[in-house]
């Protein structure tokens, strides 16, 4: 089995550092509707030869490739938020002086 993909990677329109890995020659016409409804339009941020020696910054080329095989695609969620920034904008409840 290969093991290397010419992926292209599109980012949501609608969620920022949301990313959707394809097939470069079958692009998004294969994926389901409701994904695409959700992930918006997808915007091309590149094309790349991915290989299990790749670097890619939130995933592993082998889940990636894994996905893309077995669903025809693979999804990069947002990053989840910090906790600690999260509580810069909590509002204090009690001052100490």
């Amino acid at each position: 089995m290969k093991q290397h993909l010419i992926v292209e990677v599109f980012r949501s329109s609608k969620h920022d550092g949301m990313y959707l890995y394809v097939e470069k020659s079958k692009g998004l016409k294969e994926i389901p509707e409701e994904l695409m409804s959700r992930f918006g339009k997808g915007i091309s941020a590149m094309t790349m030869l991915l290989t299990k020696e790749s670097k890619l910054a939130r995933a592993t080329p082998e889940k990636v490739i894994e996905g893309i095989r077995e669903k025809g695609f693979y999804l990069q969620l947002p990053p989840a938020k910090d906790d600690c920034l999260l509580d810069l904008y909590k509002t204090p409840t009690e001052a100490v002086y």
